[in-house]
């Protein structure tokens, strides 16, 4: 299968890269490396060093003898993205090449328009070049749980059937994203169907939970193919702060009460989920959605998970809270369906102390890199 992975170069894109690679997939890398200059803008880094996109696919050539083409560009420049189906016509794209932190969307206004302008054009050129070039190619997008909010019901996979004043129907799950990148998600998801419905593209929504994990089975096989591990306030994930404040000798800092609650999943059943949608494409015309996370936990319960792994390995970090930079409810019902990727093959890799630990060594081993100051908040929804 002829695939292209947009967003190549970064955390869920990379190790999708190399996996589809080695089960014999035609893999494409779609990339502007902006992701790299996020870092210069907010002077952060990743925990784990980070080579040159063109370093990494020559290793993975030396070490399995099979190419990865790259194309370095911008999904916002639509002669570029034309000129990429014209040259693959590719079977499947799969989406991650989106600006996808809430807390940078917040930053300030500017942030906020780079987000939404760069996440909906881009996704609605790679519509069009479809729709153009390649009408049969199934878009597998990145969605986002953040999509949908926290509800005080129980969170169906896409489409909720509502009776209303005697009448019935199968609508899409509304929708209460909280950040403006979550927003350009649903608009994002919007565009998709309205696609779908209209020229009879194929598409899968995957609407991710939190993404965990570091190491696979293709980035362990050499330095140089190192995932990476984002800690700072903007891009890092709690848990991966989490782990870097314990490998510091930092307090873990819990933003509020704690009782925030999401949907997680491993980097290796990322892509696995994304292998699944590929093996199994959505029909012409059919909008669907999986809600692509394993497990759910609160903020809380996170810290506590790291506080104990940490002190097995003599750390010995504090629990502490933060005010809460973000508008969102601490205390809440947390509920969500996720059976389709399951039913379709689906084994889940779940969050153990053993995967824990792996992070966190990791973290020692590279914690004179940590700019210390950037595992605080930084950036405020107000």
């Amino acid at each position: 299968m002829k695939i292209v992975v947009a967003g190549g170069d970064g955390f869920c894109g990379w190790p999708t890269a190399l996996y589809l690679s080695k089960q014999g997939h035609d893999v494409a890398i779609v990339d502007n490396l902006v992701r790299r200059k996020y870092d210069e803008e907010l002077r952060s880094n990743s925990v784990t060093p980070i080579y040159s996109l063109e370093e990494r696919v020559a290793k993975w050539k030396e070490k399995t003898g099979k190419e990865i083409k790259t194309y370095i560009g911008d999904l916002n420049h639509y002669d570029f993205l034309s000129e990429v189906f014209r040259q693959v016509q590719p079977d499947a794209f799969v989406h991650f090449a989106e600006q996808r932190s809430a807390p940078y969307s917040m930053i300030d206004r500017e942030h906020a328009v780079y987000t939404q302008q760069n996440n909906v054009i881009g996704n609605l050129n790679v519509l069009f070049a479809i729709k153009e070039f390649a009408p049969s190619c199934h878009l597998i997008k990145l969605g986002t749980m953040g999509e949908y909010g926290t509800p005080n019901i129980d969170i169906e996979e896409g489409y909720i059937e509502i009776e209303h004043k005697g009448r019935k129907d199968k609508l899409p799950f509304p929708k209460q994203p909280g950040s403006f990148y979550h927003l350009s998600k649903v608009h994002d998801s919007h565009n998709i169907m309205l696609a779908c419905k209209i020229w009879g593209i194929r598409a899968t929504d995957l609407n991710q939970g939190v993404v965990y994990g570091l190491h696979t089975e293709e980035t362990k096989q050499d330095p140089v193919l190192a995932n990476r591990f984002d800690y700072d306030g903007v891009f890092g994930t709690a848990l991966n702060r989490f782990l870097v404040q314990a490998a510091t000798g930092h307090d873990i800092t819990v933003y509020g009460s704690g009782g925030q609650t999401r949907g997680f999943l491993n980097i290796t059943d990322t892509i696995r989920c994304v292998e699944i949608a590929a093996e199994n494409p959505a029909d012409a015309g059919e909008f669907r959605v999986f809600n692509q996370f394993t497990e759910s936990f609160s903020v809380k319960e996170l810290a506590e998970k790291v506080q104990k792994v940490s002190r097995e390995q003599g750390l010995d970090p504090h629990i502490t809270s933060l005010d809460n930079p973000r508008v969102e409810a601490e205390e809440h019902y947390y509920s969500a369906v996720n059976t389709r990727l399951r039913d379709l093959g689906l084994q889940p890799n779940l969050l153990t102390d053993d995967v824990l630990r792996g992070i966190l060594e990791t973290a020692i081993e590279h914690k004179d890199r940590v700019i210390k100051e950037n595992v605080l908040p930084t950036v405020t929804w107000k």
